[in-house]
């Protein structure tokens, strides 16, 4: 049985089995992470929320991979249960940071992101954009 687990091990070696990172720890009163001074955040109301998977998949794939990008996460709304004090009209919530504002502008003209907003422009009901500008140092 050990030969075979050893020999499934270089298999999945050889073929680039994908894993995701752990999440890293921090410890108690050590402040969290901070992705980047720029932050860009969206979310999407569309006209039909079963085109959530679709449009997740597209940034993913359109987004998430260009080289400007700082940090990136596209996903769907979670509902906590806390009624009226968080909004909940919405579909896909997109966020992503740059490290300054020339990668911003880089991604805003990115082919990739304008064909992204061209493709689902006629399929959102709304979008709501906000950008969160980090000064601490």
């Amino acid at each position: 049985m050990s030969a075979f687990i050893a020999i499934a091990v270089i298999a999945l070696s050889a073929i680039g089995c994908e894993t995701t990172a752990p999440v890293p720890k921090r410890r108690a009163g050590d402040p969290a992470p901070r992705p980047a001074p720029i932050n860009h955040l969206v979310f999407f109301k569309l006209k039909n929320p079963a085109d959530a998977t679709e449009l997740i998949a597209d940034a993913d794939s359109q987004l998430g991979t260009l080289p400007m990008v700082a940090w990136y996460f596209c996903g769907r709304h979670l509902d906590t249960g806390r009624g009226e004090r968080v909004d909940s009209n919405y579909d896909v919530g997109f966020y992503v940071a740059f490290a300054n504002e020339a990668d911003y502008a880089a991604y805003v003209a990115h082919p990739s992101h304008q064909a992204l907003v061209a493709k689902w422009q006629s399929r959102w009901e709304w979008i709501r954009v906000q950008d969160v500008l980090d000064t601490t140092p």
